[in-house]
């Protein structure tokens, strides 16, 4: 039996995922979380063999929760549920320890044949996002830091500095360093033209 935990903030996806699994007898769904810190709390205090997150919850999420999950459960395999395209996020899900990327739009008809390969220690990816990994020119944003790219997303997700530095746990002053690293690297001016950088490459 496949042990699962469950996390995203939205409870009608969890509940459509949930539907998909119950139809298996080799998929239990063994616990549930609503946002990045509970699923933490829940792996720390449970043993599960596959965590299936969303990539962007309240509190602790994204890359900053896969590399803590990583810490806490090196064993724990991490599937990647998320709403942004895989060109954009696979791969730096990828290095910091998932063992698989899906899109929900992709979920309905994948997710079982990814969870039981990322169970079975393989990795899942679909075939043209390991095309575009393996092939796509670097774009200037990936060459950030997990930090900076986090900062250059909310920031062209309308969150002010503020909202960013609770979100992500940092001082006000760090995200304006972060920042200002980001438009260095992307020779960018001030927020409009991150916001505008994030549209054209599918960021947000």
């Amino acid at each position: 039996m496949i042990r699962v935990l469950l996390a995203d903030d939205h409870e009608i996806v969890r509940d459509g995922l949930k539907r998909i699994l119950a139809a298996t007898t080799d998929v239990q769904v063994a616990g549930e979380a609503a946002s990045g810190d509970a699923a933490l709390a829940l792996v720390k205090a449970n043993d599960y063999d596959v965590a299936l997150l969303d990539m962007s919850m309240p509190g602790l999420s994204g890359i900053d929760l896969i590399k803590r999950i990583r810490v806490e459960k090196p064993k724990l395999r991490i599937l990647v549920l998320s709403m942004h395209g895989e060109q954009q996020y696979a791969a730096r899900a990828l290095k910091a320890g998932a063992a698989g990327y899906l899109t929900k739009e992709s979920a309905a008809e994948k997710l079982l044949g990814a969870l039981r390969k990322v169970a079975a220690g393989g990795v899942h990816v679909s075939d043209a996002a390991a095309v575009s990994l393996v092939s796509a020119e670097r774009a200037p944003h990936q060459a950030l830091s997990d930090r900076e790219f986090e900062v250059l997303r909310l920031l062209a997700g309308g969150r002010s500095p503020t909202e960013i530095a609770e979100q992500l746990h940092l001082s006000v002053k760090t995200v304006s360093t972060h920042k200002a690293h980001v438009q260095e690297k992307l020779g960018l001016g001030g927020t409009a033209d991150l916001v505008r950088y994030a549209l054209e490459h599918k960021l947000v």
